[in-house]
């Protein structure tokens, strides 16, 4: 490779400390053939990591695969002191038990994505010097940083600035950091863009010691499962490392699209311009290409494929492919629509763009079925009176539990009249009298449609009636049996006929997990 990987390390970054030094760097390990030390730093302050964290591993695992060593520090000793890093209070101090507890299980997870062999894996713990150190060398140390220094960092100085209290321990947690770098005698540190200062300490210190000052290489911190805030396992929005192969494939094509280029960028070694072609060309199976990519650091690619077929056949339309009875079938045919209970709301609604993006199998992006509701495209058609006169069930409820309402409008007279049968009965029927109440007497007239003048038409609050709908929000109460109208499209292609789509069921046999956990 002509420029030693240069072009490749930057992909991604968000700043290098420098460019320039870097190249220079490579070139001279190339022409001495020995390998740079590139130093990424852990702290064992939480057990798991997800995809957020293997943003900075991928980028040492590119060091590795072009020959480097990769030099993961542990922080047994600074994890006592705790990171004060984007925090607004001090950070608890954890035991020697939980920090050692911690690390084995990190170290388990990062073997996931990078190369642990003996060759390019370096670990070290850094209680190897610190814990060395007398009172008479912290205080020499001290003496390298002022106050004024310390206060440019924005956490410290929003702090200072509210009076929120700073402890003086953590005003040495950047000091122990950088000393870190001149122990191993680092020439590249890797971090995300919330330890800039921190890894700058270090090329600070280096000069100090007579050493080449290492080349920071700061990564942008991904992006979670909600496309606004940055990967969290406290949020909810994260994908861990260690969750099941359908679980990773899952939550990756629950992502935004907006999230796409980023999560290719940050997560694959797909060159731009392939992913932007794909994204540009059809972004759910964009997504589908990321999933398999990303699942393929964690588990094998038949793990993935499984994965893949089951998200299909369960959320993807896989089943009704197979049936022939999608919209590209036949375009008077009536879509049967499963709802994956992920895309309920928490009182079991579900958005108007999320049915119509349903119907089309998923094969619109989630922006464009906004805008086919917004342009007027979605239309009610049918509901059972359930769906207007009761409240929604809530996500946890198998539809089935929705009540029926006490006025036999939709029910045939047999609804009432006999024993409910387990197997043949409709939903509806299982609200029907007790046999020791008298049966309900027939309707004189056949019932009428919902919304109709006969039926009771009052909705819920907030959910549509019968009609046209241009708010992609509004919720609708997704009763097995309500009829709707999606588009006049399929595939970017206009036809004649509208999408006919009819709701089947709001629960997936064999959904794997709730909205909560899941995501998708």
């Amino acid at each position: 490779m002509s420029d030693l990987g240069h072009n490749d390390l930057l992909r991604g970054c968000e700043h290098v400390f420098t460019d320039a030094e870097l190249r220079e760097r490579l070139e001279k390990a190339h022409k001495l053939g020995h390998q740079l030390r590139v130093k990424l730093g852990m702290d064992p302050t939480a057990p798991d990591i997800h995809l957020g964290h293997t943003v900075v591993l991928r980028k040492m695992r590119q060091f590795q695969d072009l020959g480097h060593k990769a030099v993961l520090i542990i922080g047994d000793f600074t994890s006592r002191i705790g990171d004060p890093t984007g925090r607004s209070k001090t950070r608890p101090v954890l035991t020697d038990a939980e920090i050692e507890a911690n690390a084995q299980t990190y170290l388990q997870q990062a073997g996931r994505v990078l190369d642990t062999s003996a060759d390019k894996l370096e670990l070290r713990h850094n209680s190897e010097w610190l814990g060395k150190m007398n009172f008479a060398d912290v205080i020499r140390l001290a003496g390298k940083m002022t106050v004024g220094q310390m206060l440019k960092r924005e956490d410290f100085r929003k702090r200072f600035e509210s009076e929120t209290p700073i402890s003086v321990h953590e005003l040495l947690y950047p000091l122990a950091q950088g000393w870190d770098s001149v122990n191993i005698h680092s020439d590249v540190e890797l971090g995300g863009t919330d330890q800039t200062y921190n890894n700058l300490v270090g090329r600070d210190l280096q000069i100090d010691a007579g050493q080449p000052p290492q080349i920071v290489m700061i990564m942008p911190i991904l992006r979670g499962l909600d496309g606004e805030k940055k990967m969290s396992k406290s949020l909810g929005n994260y994908i861990g490392v260690t969750d099941p192969p359908r679980d990773v494939f899952g939550k990756t094509m629950s992502i935004p699209d907006a999230l796409l280029e980023e999560w290719f960028r940050l997560l694959t070694d797909v060159p731009e311009a392939d992913y932007r072609a794909r994204i540009a060309d059809h972004p759910m199976k964009a997504k589908d290409f990321l999933a398999r990519k990303i699942g393929a650091r964690l588990y094998s690619a038949a793990e993935m494929e499984d994965a893949a077929a089951w998200w299909h056949d369960s959320f993807g339309g896989g089943k009704r492919k197979s049936a022939g009875t999608t919209a590209a079938a036949n375009p008077g045919d009536l879509v049967q629509v499963r709802i994956p209970p992920a895309e309920l709301n928490a009182d079991g609604t579900i958005a108007a763009w999320k049915l119509c993006w349903l119907a089309h199998d998923q094969e619109i992006s989630k922006s464009e079925a906004r805008r086919m509701v917004e342009g007027g495209a979605f239309e009610l058609v049918a509901q059972p009176p359930s769906a207007v006169t009761s409240p929604p069930s809530p996500v946890a409820q198998p539809p089935s539990a929705v009540a029926a309402p006490a006025a036999p409008v939709a029910q045939p007279p047999s609804a009432v009249t006999s024993p409910p049968s387990p197997v043949a009965q409709p939903p509806s029927a299982m609200a029907a009298p007790a046999p020791s109440e008298p049966p309900a007497p027939a309707p004189s007239e056949p019932p009428a449609t919902a919304g109709g003048p006969n039926a009771n038409t009052a909705p819920i609050p907030g959910t549509s009636a019968v009609g046209k709908v241009t708010d992609p929000n509004a919720p609708i109460c997704p009763v097995p049996g309500t009829q709707f109208k999606a588009g006049r499209h399929r595939k970017g292609e206009r036809v004649k006929q509208p999408l006919m789509a009819v709701i089947a069921t709001a629960r997936v046999v064999g959904a794997a997990a709730p909205h909560s956990r899941a995501g998708f």
